[in-house]
């Protein structure tokens, strides 16, 4: 086995063709996050972002995008972004890790969606989680045939608030791949202001996420097309959900909605018609991401499996890197994990976040114009 390191820039366009076609033979490759075209992405706006080639017989076999921090800290692509994460290899590959960390010059490679099947990285998951998905499959009818026929539970209640929403706003219309810019900058806003009311990290407020989803949406390749879907009320957006999608898998990333039209329960409607959408448009798939969620209870077919750890050879710094970062992560799932632990924390995060946004606005009332 021979591995070289390249730039997410560099690589060949047998590269990108051999990586193609390792996609293709493995169902659990066929997620957008793992296509170069997203690593190529990520690379454009993130310094570090590299890609191990595995070389075996005089053929590209594997493919490994990560980024490379400071003294060899090294990370999955995207790390906080990315909802799957794997080493994409032909069938039959394997790999020694600490060659591989070794050829990448990491002392400790971090991962927090490992898709299932990359054995030489098991021993190195120190946690795995659900990643719900739903199998959708192209209806006989209409959206509302398809609703009933699927979520009977939901149907009814659904149903009747976008008849609701008709009458009160506009009536109800969704474009599954929505082509106006300006609509994802609507989504943009809608979702920074969300992670702020809810006391989470605004990403929107990070430029190069910004740059980086803004070059997603306008990029349009068999193995990862970006795809912004849109719920509107007349000529009023009321939801929209952005996300990649390859030929088979559409992952569900962005998803936000108006404020004020809460009471519609605009999001839920965003996922089903989503859904639906999805299959018409040839996806089998829609991965809803690793994450509990009541909504994800209800709309889920079944669930994956990802892991979360540290891949590390023998070196301080990865010693150092695994023990900041390892309790961290340890508190961090242990509260997600238990309800009496997550809806606490989930309180007080709304609180911080309704006080940083009263705090705000109180600033701008002060400021002159």
């Amino acid at each position: 086995m021979e591995i070289t390191v390249h730039g997410t820039g560099e690589l060949t366009p047998g590269q990108h063709r051999a990586w193609h076609e390792a996609m293709d033979e493995s169902p659990a490759f066929a997620n957008p996050f793992l296509a170069p075209e997203f690593a190529l992405a990520v690379g454009r706006h993130r310094g570090g972002a590299r890609v191990a080639v595995l070389r075996e017989d005089g053929r590209d076999v594997g493919f490994l995008p990560y980024e490379r921090g400071p003294f060899g800290i090294g990370r999955a692509i995207g790390l906080g972004l990315s909802d799957c994460q794997a080493l994409v290899h032909r069938p039959g590959t394997t790999w020694d890790t600490g060659e591989l960390l070794r050829a990448c010059e990491l002392s400790s490679f971090e991962f927090d969606h490992l898709a299932g099947g990359q054995r030489p990285f098991e021993p190195y998951v120190t946690a795995t989680f659900a990643s719900p998905v739903i199998d959708v499959r192209p209806g006989d009818g209409d959206y509302a045939a398809w609703l009933r026929g699927t979520y009977p539970g939901q149907a009814k209640t659904t149903l009747k608030k976008e008849r609701r929403l008709g009458r009160d706003v506009g009536e109800a219309r969704f474009v599954f791949d929505e082509r106006d810019p300006d609509v994802l900058r609507t989504l943009m806003r809608w979702k920074s202001a969300q992670y702020r009311r809810t006391g989470r990290m605004d990403r929107f407020a990070r430029p190069w996420i910004v740059a980086l989803v803004e070059e997603l949406f306008h990029l349009r390749e068999p193995h990862c097309t970006g795809v912004l879907s849109v719920l509107y009320a007349g000529d009023r957006p009321v939801a929209a959900h952005f996300g990649p999608r390859s030929s088979t898998v559409l992952a569900a990333w962005f998803t936000a909605y108006d404020p004020e039209l809460h009471r519609y329960s605009p999001g839920l409607m965003m996922h089903l018609r989503t859904a639906e959408a999805a299959a018409r448009h040839g996806v089998a798939v829609v991965d809803l991401g690793r994450g509990d969620k009541e909504y994800k209870d209800w709309l889920k077919t079944r669930e994956l499996r990802v892991g979360e750890g540290f891949l590390t050879r023998p070196h301080p710094v990865a010693l150092a890197h695994r023990l900041w970062r390892g309790p961290a992560r340890g508190l961090r799932n242990t509260v997600l994990a238990h309800p009496r632990l997550r809806e606490p924390a989930d309180r007080l995060l709304r609180t911080a976040g309704a006080l940083r946004t009263r705090a705000q606005g109180q600033d701008r009332i002060g400021e002159p114009r």
